[in-house]
């Protein structure tokens, strides 16, 4: 979301931009389809498209284009190793093609259509073709399509919106701040609580939305499917067991528990006695996070972070 409030802001201020993106890549290239950067006229720069010596070629040519009057779709194919006319200068092996679209004020009420699909958490695509860009409310069934044949003939779908989903139930410390890191990452972020005038519920303005609700009716406002990820984390054990025992049985992405070994290998016991199965228990991550030795609640959602991007990462394979 941010990239797309860093766009409007130097549109409504009147500057040139060039939006860069990245539409195909292949082996070890650095940039990743969708990866986008920013480089406005008056010398800002937001994004990435890979970094190293490659980006910063390609952002000294956007710069030298914004200064001239002829701003053109281009089309550059970068080859990561041993390509003369491609060359990026990187020595990794691979490839990416990165396009670039002038964009100016009359671009203001598509940024504006972007960032308020971003807010409410529904989707639309981004459109990028060798003559316009535009955004549109549809859908696609995956993040991109896209079809290139030549530099003139090519054409690239991306899906903006929140992709997946943290479900964090309770609104604790570590809550806080796993929200903040959480929003950095892309995710929607959603927190549940069960009690009122809660100062670190109140202080958390990352979150998306927040809700206080009744614990026993948590299965109704989490849904079942592959984009939904859970951190259970309320300030009393018998809720974190209520918590579990209505969702274990949910497909989702993720789900964890935050708490000791101890804690919740005490759990896992009550819930194998009131039915629940091993092999349910077994799809739980708990102690939640990876094992880095984390104390703060800063380094505690570094480390949910780290393994909720593994969980993520692995799935898209």
């Amino acid at each position: 979301m941010q990239f797309f409030k860093h766009l409007l802001s130097k549109l409504q201020a009147n500057q040139n931009v060039y939006l860069l993106t990245v539409i195909q890549n292949s082996g070890s290239s650095p940039g990743r389809k969708g990866f986008k950067m920013l480089v406005s006229e008056d010398g800002f720069i937001y994004g990435s498209i890979g970094g190293g010596v490659m980006e910063f070629n390609l952002v000294e040519a956007t710069k030298k284009l914004l200064q001239g009057k002829d701003h053109k779709i281009l089309f550059k194919k970068q080859v990561h190793r041993g390509d003369k006319d491609h060359g990026s200068g990187m020595i990794c092996s691979g490839e990416q093609t990165v396009v670039f679209h002038p964009l100016h004020a009359t671009h203001i009420p598509m940024a504006e259509e972007i960032l308020a699909a971003l807010k409410s958490n529904t989707k639309g695509v981004l459109l990028l073709t060798p003559n316009a860009i535009s955004f549109s409310g549809n859908q696609l069934e995956q993040k991109f399509d896209f079809q290139i044949n030549n530099a003139e003939d090519w054409i690239f779908k991306e899906q903006i919106g929140f992709t997946n989903t943290l479900y964090l139930v309770g609104g604790g410390h570590v809550s806080l701040s796993v929200s903040e890191l959480f929003v950095t990452l892309g995710f929607h972020v959603v927190v549940f609580d069960d009690r009122e005038n809660l100062n670190t519920f109140e202080q958390n303005t990352h979150a998306h939305r927040k809700e206080i609700i009744d614990f026993q009716d948590i299965a109704s406002y989490i849904p079942e499917d592959s984009q939904t990820y859970v951190a259970i984390m309320t300030n009393r054990y018998i809720d974190d067991k209520l918590v579990l025992s209505k969702l274990i049985h949910k497909k989702m992405a993720y789900l964890g528990v935050l708490g000791s070994t101890a804690k919740l290998k005490a759990m896992w016991e009550v819930l194998e006695r009131d039915g629940v199965s091993q092999a349910l228990l077994n799809k739980v991550n708990g102690p939640i996070g990876l094992s880095i030795k984390s104390q703060t609640p800063e380094e505690i959602a570094v480390s949910i972070a780290a393994e909720v991007i593994k969980v993520k990462n692995v799935r898209l394979r």
